[in-house]
């Protein structure tokens, strides 16, 4: 059977990084996987997200279908509103308690809502919010919280049988290994 996995962010959150290396890890542990990633500005921060998907049988597509996903990973709070329509009936969804305004936000064209977690949670039975920013912040460096983010996705995947030290070594500065090992630990235990 199929397991589908929608990453979503703003460009310069680290979700493609997060989604290489669960892509990278599933391989390794021997699945077919296909990934797809939908940059919109990303480099101006705009929305980013990533879908995976995964078996032990052949993958034919990397596309996920609205109302397939398995579970919605957000590492920003309005991206995990906008990608609920992607979850299917009974899915989870993890969110970064993170608001990074958008260029109307910005501009004062609209403004930033301040019930978004309520609605996601009222949506979505299996909804897991936590501030992974300031968790990374806490370990020394903001942008350890796509790993921390990474680390609760593989916990609530059940993935934890896959040498995730061995993937963030090799896919990971040197310098940032240590706190990059860190962060997925402090992900998975956030996790129930």
């Amino acid at each position: 059977m199929t397991k589908n996995i929608l990453l979503s962010g703003v460009g310069g959150q680290g979700t493609i990084t997060a989604a290489k290396m669960l892509t990278i890890g599933l391989m390794e542990a021997g699945y077919d996987v296909k990934m797809s990633e939908i940059h919109g500005m990303s480099q101006r921060g705009g929305d980013v997200v990533s879908q995976v998907r995964y078996s032990k049988e052949k993958v034919y597509s990397p596309v996920i279908d609205k109302g397939t996903a398995d579970i919605v990973v957000s590492f920003e709070e309005m991206e995990a509103l906008r990608c609920l329509d992607y979850l299917q009936p009974g899915g989870t969804v993890v969110v970064n308690t993170e608001r990074i305004p958008s260029m109307t936000v910005l501009t004062g064209a609209e403004e930033y809502a301040e019930d978004v977690i309520e609605e996601i949670q009222k949506a979505v039975e299996k909804t897991h919010v936590m501030d992974a920013s300031g968790m990374a912040k806490e370990l020394g460096n903001v942008k350890a919280a796509n790993v921390i983010l990474l680390g609760a996705l593989v916990k609530l995947m059940g993935l934890d049988d896959i040498d995730w030290e061995g993937i963030i070594r090799k896919n990971v500065k040197e310098k940032f290994v240590d706190l990059n090992l860190k962060a997925f630990q402090v992900g998975a235990d956030a996790v129930k």
